[in-house]
């Protein structure tokens, strides 16, 4: 494995509330966070980063990914927490975040909306289904 590991939702939260290098990724496109909503930490006293780990509308890989994590104010030794819609491009951005020398970067297993079900839709898991704080931006 070349990132720090999986967590779940739940757990991505219990981290966010109990450890203040604790850091929200969401690294899904700037339309998701237009059109489906974001994750809310604020009642944590936190703020989520967005970071886009793949560029819309052309689909291409952030070429400035890790620059804007920096920039963002993230350190080395911050606990990052990736999330994305389903759980799978937040795998590549802890990858990259490890690869930039950032300690403890985990992927959050079924992101903001879940997987596909047998109906074709997507929220029976993921942040939302969780009943995890998020809002419409």
């Amino acid at each position: 494995m070349t990132y720090s590991g999986d967590v779940t939702c739940e757990q991505a939260w219990q981290r966010l509330a109990e450890n203040p290098k604790a850091v929200l990724i969401d690294c899904r496109t700037q339309a998701e966070w237009n059109f489906v909503g974001v994750p809310d930490t604020e009642s944590l006293g936190k703020r989520t980063l967005f970071v886009e780990w793949i560029d819309y509308p052309n689909g291409a890989p952030n070429p400035r990914f890790v620059d804007q994590l920096r920039e963002a104010g993230v350190e080395p030794d911050d606990e990052l927490l990736f999330l994305c819609r389903s759980g799978h491009r937040s795998i590549g951005a802890a990858e990259a975040a490890v690869a930039a020398g950032f300690g403890q970067a985990y992927n959050i297993l079924d992101g903001f909306e879940g997987p596909i079900d047998a109906d074709g839709h997507r929220g029976g898991a993921g942040w939302r289904a969780a009943s995890l704080p998020w809002r419409q931006s």
